[in-house]
């Protein structure tokens, strides 16, 4: 099991029949000269060693895996652990991924990047990684995520990024992405794209994962040093997948060890209301590069998608996510806007610790089974990132 699920994806980026490169065939030049490059350096121990020292004196891991007493006591059931990424420098898991890629451009000479962000998290981290690098920074970010991310779009540009609205469609993260990809296709030769989650042609979900496999391997580590054991159930959010793949990678081969994605059920699940792809209204398609589950409708057109969270409002999912779905290695469930608004509220309350509206997404879901589960079960939720970022998002919607 561990060779047939973690042997993915092939040469051409397929994961069963989904990923691949689905792209104008201006950007299958530099795709391939990417995946060329990653392939060299990731067999490359100093390019290795590189990262890691920068994930542990830039990024600050690891991080702590904590044992939520006051969470496990009030919900009076399963023993629940925090991966506490929300510590990390910028606040969430996505740091991970721009120290990897931002390297990885040091190494093919680029001296330009380009990003694309939702929830600012991202856009965050790569503003970060390129001041520390002295490199040049655009960030795509859709005006609607920036009204409701207004401190990310601040500190990105303390940090000397370009912020860049997108004011086409619904203006949030999709639009980011194809101005993004825009951007890209102009000026490639000088330009290194950091797609921020396990989404995109190959071999950006590949890259992406194997960038944020560390919080697996750590918490793997971890739990085996603190209970002597592994874990029954991992839970995570899933908006493109990059935190939820970073956690479950590492225990994919364990199959004592059950894994749980929670997707953003917005208002509830009809067309327009949630950015659940695995739910009513998701289907085998092609967006932005990559073949998987797509919210669309019967003619193939993108569907409208909502979430409280602006880091979980896309309309597809990572498409090692849907070939693991497949596999029944993975399952699948959403928590609702009311119900991670609760989630964020009680987290707060009984640990101390503000959680990002997508992370309060995976508390919402543990909330809801924690006494199901029963005492003898150990989960482990990934803290992606702190609520920093939402507070006053919340605080108006709650009239606090």
């Amino acid at each position: 099991m561990q060779k047939q699920l973690t042997a993915v994806p092939d040469k051409a980026g397929h994961f069963g029949p989904y990923g691949g490169m689905y792209v104008p065939e201006t950007l299958m030049a530099p795709l391939q000269e990417l995946a060329k490059e990653y392939e060299c350096a990731r067999r490359d121990k100093r390019f290795r060693d590189e990262v890691d020292y920068y994930l542990r004196e830039f990024v600050g891991r690891p991080t702590p895996l904590y044992f939520a007493e006051r969470m496990t006591q009030e919900l009076g059931g399963a023993k629940i652990y925090l991966k506490r990424e929300d510590l990390l420098h910028t606040g969430a898991h996505k740091i991970n991924n721009t120290i990897g890629q931002i390297l990885l451009a040091k190494r093919m000479g680029k001296k330009r990047i380009i990003a694309e962000t939702g929830a600012g998290q991202h856009g965050v981290a790569t503003a970060a990684v390129a001041a520390r690098f002295g490199m040049e920074c655009v960030v795509y970010m859709g005006a609607v995520d920036m009204e409701r991310q207004a401190l990310n779009v601040f500190r990105m540009r303390l940090m000397g990024t370009d912020v860049r609205a997108v004011k086409a469609g619904q203006q949030t993260l999709k639009e980011a992405i194809s101005e993004a990809m825009r951007d890209w296709v102009t000026n490639v030769r000088s330009t290194h794209y950091i797609l921020g989650s396990v989404l995109g042609a190959h071999p950006y979900p590949m890259m992406v994962r194997d960038f944020q496999s560390v919080t697996g391997r750590e918490a793997r580590r971890q739990i085996l040093e603190q209970e002597e054991r592994l874990p029954d159930l991992l839970v995570a959010c899933v908006g493109g997948g990059s935190n939820s793949i970073g956690l479950f990678h590492a225990f994919l081969g364990d199959k004592g060890v059950r894994m749980m994605g929670v997707e953003g059920g917005g208002r509830g699940i009809k067309p327009g209301d949630h950015a659940a792809r695995f739910q009513k209204g998701g289907s085998l398609g092609v967006l932005q590069g990559t073949r998987t589950y797509v919210l669309q409708d019967h003619d193939g057109q993108i569907m409208l998608t909502h979430s409280v969270s602006a880091g979980l409002d896309y309309a597809a999912i990572g498409p090692e996510h849907s070939y693991l779905r497949d596999q029944k290695r993975i399952e699948y469930s959403f928590a609702t806007d009311t119900e991670a608004l609760e989630a964020f509220q009680f987290c707060s309350r009984v640990e101390g610790i503000i959680p990002a509206l997508e992370s309060a997404h995976a508390v919402a879901w543990v909330m809801k089974h924690a006494k199901k589960l029963g005492k003898k079960s150990l989960v482990i939720v990934n803290m992606s990132g702190r609520g920093d970022k939402d507070v006053t998002q919340v605080a108006e919607m709650l009239k606090l």
